[in-house]
C-alpha cells in the first residue's frame, strides 16, 4: 500500500524518538484548544517477531489507516510490547471506526481498555 505524500509528511513529523520515557510522559491529554483527547490501545500478537520486510509493510499499512483521520493527534507503536496507542480529538464513534478499520486489516489485533461510551455512536 502506497502512502500519499501528505500522509508521509505528516507521519514523518509525528515520528520522534523518545528514548525510554514512560507513555504517560509522552502522550498529550489535551489538544491545542485545551479540549480533552480520547485514546485507545490495541495489541498485535506476534508483530515484533515478523521478518523485517513484513514488519515494515504492516507498519506502513497501520500508518496509512491512521493518517486518513485528521482527528488523530498522537500515535505510539511499542514493538517490544506489540502495543499501539492512539490519541485523538473527541468525535462520537471515532474510536470504534478507527479500531474497526485497523481490525479489518489486522485480524489478530485486539482492542484493549476502551471505555464503553467511547465505542458508542451518539444519536444526532
Amino acid at each position: 500500500m502506497e502512502i500519499k505524500a501528505r500522509e508521509a509528511c505528516a507521519l514523518r513529523q509525528a515520528i520522534k524518538l523518545h528514548g525510554n520515557k514512560p507513555l504517560y510522559e509522552r502522550v498529550p491529554t489535551h489538544d491545542d484548544q485545551g479540549r480533552s483527547l480520547n485514546d485507545f490501545m490495541m495489541i498485535f500478537p506476534g508483530l515484533r517477531d515478523l521478518p523485517e520486510v513484513q514488519l515494515r509493510e504492516k507498519i506502513k499499512l497501520m500508518a496509512a489507516i491512521l493518517s486518513r483521520c485528521d482527528e488523530v493527534v498522537y500515535v505510539d507503536l511499542n514493538l517490544p510490547l506489540n502495543l499501539l496507542w492512539v490519541s485523538l480529538r473527541q468525535k462520537p464513534g471515532l474510536v470504534l471506526d478507527l479500531s474497526t478499520g485497523i481490525k479489518a486489516s489486522f485480524p489478530e489485533s485486539m482492542l484493549v481498555g476502551v471505555p464503553q461510551d467511547a465505542l458508542v455512536r451518539k444519536k444526532r
